[in-house]
This record gives structure tokens, sequence and C-alpha cells, in this order.
């Protein structure tokens, strides 16, 4: 693979880059610049974090000779990002989570990679499983190392920050501003996908709150940032995307309301559910529709 460190398309660097862009499906380096700055507002640890895994997922493509255009898009890097994020939310900064941070890194990619292979659409999922069979070993055999999570301190007065968080609960950041950078940087890579993920968040807040979820949840973006991703997955110009990502957001709730009520970890499950439930309906309806025109 013939790669110059520094360049504007094929580089390292925006290779890098693009991988964590495609944490909200966006293949921009800059988007990504943006994504590692809001993390590393938010955490400095957890940018670290994100900033190895994503280096270490792109290397193993590199490394077993993946398809060229597929790791120059970032494909192989945002699932590993999210698992480096995630590992430091669940445990305790110790030496072996950087280990596992690597480990998973590592898992991801292959996950990634099988799923492409198939021509699945993975979305989030290699990350999604990757956490899960993480904290079902390590609550078996080294509960010490586990975090106990706990909420931000929030303002609940606030009705407008609670959309922003679900942006940044997407790359577990409970905080506005990194909120804030996340939704500036799919609008400078487009638009219309991040007006539509900030509209799925609304909607995915205002239904929580109907069906009693607390307060201090909704305004943190706990239910919002699934949304957010459903909404940018199916986003477009024409009205029938519009359709298609308010089933795709209202899935997307459904499935998070019943993971809640059943005490389950969520993590980004609930879009990758929801947008393959939507992308199954589509595919039928659009057979139909090429079948009466024949």
């Amino acid at each position: 693979m013939n790669l110059k460190l520094l360049g504007r398309d094929n580089s390292i660097i925006s290779i890098i880059l693009k991988g964590l862009g495609q944490i909200m499906l966006q293949e921009n380096a800059l988007c990504g610049f943006l994504f590692l700055a809001g993390i590393f507002y938010g955490s400095v640890t957890m940018g670290i974090a994100a900033l190895l895994a994503v280096v270490c997922g792109t290397a193993t493509a590199m490394l077993l000779k993946y398809d060229e255009s597929e790791i120059n898009k970032g494909l192989y890097g945002f699932s590993a990002a999210l698992v480096g994020v995630g590992v430091i939310v669940f445990f305790k900064p110790l030496f072996i989570c950087w280990i596992l941070i690597v480990i998973g890194a590592i898992a991801a990619t292959l996950l990634q990679h099988f799923f492409i292979k198939r021509n699945v659409t993975a979305f989030t999922f290699p990350f999604v499983l990757v956490i899960w069979i993480m904290l079902y070993f390590i609550s078996k055999y080294l509960a010490n190392i586990q975090a106990e999570t706990a909420l931000s301190a929030i303002n609940t007065t606030d009705h407008f920050a609670f959309a922003f968080n679900g942006y940044g609960q997407v790359i577990f950041q409970g905080n506005f501003v990194s909120g804030l950078i996340f939704f500036v940087a799919v609008f400078i890579s487009s638009p219309i996908a991040a007006l539509y993920g900030l509209a799925g968040a609304l909607l995915a807040s205002i239904v929580s709150a109907y069906f009693s979820v607390p307060t201090e949840n909704i305004y943190l973006g706990l239910f919002g940032y699934n949304a957010v991703l459903c909404a940018i997955v199916f986003a477009g110009d024409h009205i029938k995307d519009g359709i298609w990502v308010i089933t795709s957001v209202i899935l997307s709730i459904a499935i998070s309301l019943f993971m809640y009520h059943n005490n389950m970890i969520q993590l980004t499950f609930p879009f990758v559910l929801a947008s393959w439930i939507t992308l199954f309906i589509k595919s039928k309806l659009d057979f139909v529709t090429l079948d009466k025109n024949k």
C-alpha cells in the first residue's frame, strides 16, 4: 500500500481521522478531527484511548492487507475507536485496560471485515459485540476492575442542551460542548444529516419522557444518541427519506425502552437493530415497487 505520511486523501493521518468520522457515518477527515477534539474536551483519557484504538484498528487492517479502498474510507477505524472509549467508561483506568483497548480494537476490526466480506452492513455492531463480551468475562473473572458508572451533574431546566447531549453520547460524552462540537462536525460534512440527527434526538427525548424515563437520563442524552445515528443513516433530501428516518428513530426508541426496562446495556445496539429492520422493510417495499413498474 503506497501511503504518504502526509496528504489530503489517502495519508495515514487522513485515514485515521476518517475512521473517527465514520463513527457517525461521515467519510470526512475534518469531521473526524472535530470528533477527536470533542472527546478530548470531555476526557483526555478517553481521547487518548480513542486515538490508540483507531490506530490499532487501522494498522490491523493494513497488516492483514484488507481492501485498500475500504481502509481509505476509514471503515476499520470507527468501531475500534468506540471500543477504546467504551473500555475507559466501563473499566477502571488501570494498565490492563490499555491492553484491553488494543485487543478490543483488533477484535472489532476482524469482526468488521467479517461483515463487510459477507455484504452485511454492520454499522457499529462489532463495537457492541466486543464490549458486551468484555463486560461478561470481566464481570465473571476480573470484577474488581469494573468502574462504577455514574450520571453527570446536569441542569434539568435547560430544555435545549439535551438534544446536543444526544450527539455527545454517541461517543460517551455527556456534556453540551462535546455534543455541540459533534453536531458542527457532522453539519460540515452533511448539513441535512446533522439536522435530521438533531431532530431525531428531540423526538427520542420527547417519546422517552412520555414513557416516564427518568428526567436526568433524558437530559444527559442517554435516550437520544441511538436516534441521532438512525436519523443520520437515513437522512436525505426527499420526503420518503424523512419517513425512513422517523421509522428508524421510533424503532430505536422502542428497543431502547425495552432494554432499559430489562436492565440491559444498550450501547448502540438499538441503532443497529432499528437500522437493520428499517433497511429490511425498505428493501422489501423497493422490490414491490420495482416489480409493479415492470
